[in-house]
């Protein structure tokens, strides 16, 4: 492990004087939502270029590998938090279209985008319309600490690399076991903590020296990208966050490490 890693709290969602953290900054709770808020405006046109390039291609087999755990059904009522570009709304979908192609079984399919960042939203709306899919996405802004839906309305949640933006977490965690319906299932796809020592190490470098230098390049942004790196630093361990999403309600909760633990698929049922 770098210096640089060992000396952040992982499994702490705020700072230890009680304010809360954008990145390695120390910040106010109600001040969080909006820079992250920026960041977000700043990158929306470039942010799926960006994955590609930060992860080599290799966030398609993760998140790939979450829509395999989920099994999109026909006339399911889904939701993803935090997925303004549509990148994992359309890859279940595209899962559902696997299993039917009835035009009235797709209709019943209610699969709803919400993300905070209003850019981040309109880059899955013309992606939707590009593809076609307009009339099968809900897409609305809400903040998946108050998501604005009523309780037991989605027979499934997922938030893919999303939840160490948000503000407070265990509230987030809550509101997702509240508006799923009774038998629901929580996915939460995101950075964590490398379990291979060698990985870590090269991985650290690879973080902190080529990835803002990317994000200069292809969104003339470093800034956002620094935070983006710092923010995976700061989000709680695999063991840590699982505890979080059992303290929020969730029954049956697993988690499963890819890539030697830079990214960990969580997993809870609403029982």
């Amino acid at each position: 492990m770098t210096e640089i890693k060992d000396t952040v709290n992982h499994d702490a969602d705020k700072d230890s004087n009680g304010d809360n953290h954008f990145g390695f900054q120390s910040v106010k709770t109600e001040d969080k939502a909006k820079m992250v808020r920026d960041v977000f405006d700043n990158v929306a046109s470039k942010y799926d270029i960006m994955n590609d390039a930060m992860s080599l291609g290799v966030h398609r087999l993760w998140k790939d590998s979450l829509i395999d755990t989920l099994k999109p059904f026909p006339g399911m009522s889904h939701i993803d938090v935090a997925g303004g570009t549509g990148d994992i709304a359309f890859r279940v979908l595209d899962a559902v279209r696997k299993k039917t192609d009835d035009p009235e079984k797709l209709a019943k399919t209610n699969i709803a985008i919400t993300d905070i960042n209003e850019q981040m939203l309109n880059v899955g709306r013309n992606r939707a319309i590009d593809r076609g899919d307009m009339n099968q996405f809900k897409f609305f802004v809400g903040d998946a600490e108050t998501l604005p839906v009523e309780a037991n309305t989605y027979d499934s949640y997922t938030i893919a690399f999303g939840i160490r933006n948000v503000s407070r977490i265990d509230v987030a965690l809550r509101d997702a076991y509240r508006i799923l319906k009774p038998g629901g299932r929580f996915l939460c796809l995101e950075f964590s903590e490398v379990i291979l020592p060698y990985l870590a190490e090269l991985y650290d470098k690879y973080s902190f020296q080529l990835i803002p230098k990317l994000g200069e390049i292809i969104t003339q942004d470093r800034d956002s990208y620094q935070y983006l790196v710092e923010s995976i630093r700061r989000f709680p361990k695999q063991e840590a966050f699982t505890t979080m999403i059992k303290d929020a309600g969730f029954e049956k909760v697993s988690y499963r490490n890819m890539s030697g633990g830079i990214v960990a698929l969580h997993s809870g049922w609403k029982i």
